[in-house]
């Protein structure tokens, strides 16, 4: 049986710790924006259709000059992003209104996701209905207490550090996030942050999430730094 998939790639963040007037997703990598790269690794793929959520008022500049000039053929829709980012996923999904089992919440700031971390996400999201893609952590991880001290640490062979894209079936990840719209004002008020997908579907449907093996170089693009060390990966 084939099963339809759809990939909402987020580029609404304004990239703060950049210290750029250009939004990171629009940073150049090799005379190529960021966003570039994670699209056409999209387009590439067997993923179907691709939902492109941007910053506000950006639709008409996405679409000249990333959909159009670099001539993505798999993007069904340009959206506005919300506040936050997961405003920005709740209307990426609202947004998909054709026939889809499975649902690719990726950051369009993490340029070197590949077929292969693909394959892998849908291979186990079609047995769990949940999953995540990561790493384990290469260092010792420390939990500190409201006054920066050390409060634990956890073994560092069950930490991961979790990366993009976070897949989901689409019925529970459209459920969960039609909840925490409903019960935000709440969940705020109680201190709840909800930092990626991954945390809304544990949060409320309790079903677990399965973590899949991603890639070291699968980084996102947060900081001057990381721009140079993405050509150093390009020209790999």
């Amino acid at each position: 049986m084939n099963r339809k998939t759809t990939a909402i790639v987020l580029a609404a963040g304004q990239g703060k710790r950049m210290q750029s007037k250009v939004h990171k997703q629009y940073l150049l990598i090799k005379d190529k924006p960021v966003l570039y790269y994670a699209l056409q690794a999209f387009e590439n793929s067997f993923i179907d259709d691709i939902v492109l959520v941007v910053g506000k008022d950006e639709e008409e500049y996405c679409q000249k000059e990333i959909v159009d000039k670099y001539g993505f053929t798999k993007i069904r829709t340009i959206v506005e992003g919300g506040k936050e980012r997961y405003h920005s996923v709740a209307y990426g999904i609202k947004a998909i209104e054709w026939n889809c089992d499975y649902i690719f919440i990726h950051d369009g700031a993490r340029p070197f996701i590949n077929e292969e971390i693909l394959g892998r996400a849908f291979e186990q999201v079609q047995k769990s209905k949940a999953c995540v893609v990561g790493m384990p952590v290469k260092d010792t991880v420390k939990i500190a207490d409201t006054a920066g001290f050390v409060e634990s640490t956890p073994n560092r062979a069950r930490v991961w550090q979790i990366q993009t894209p976070q897949v989901f079936e689409a019925e529970l990840i459209k459920s969960a996030y039609e909840r925490l719209l409903t019960e935000e004002v709440q969940l705020l008020s109680s201190g709840v942050v909800i930092t990626d997908d991954a945390m809304v579907v544990e949060y409320f449907t309790k079903l677990p999430v399965k973590l899949v093996e991603g890639s070291y170089q699968n980084i996102k693009i947060t900081t001057p730094e990381d721009l140079e060390i993405a050509g150093v990966f390009l020209e790999k």
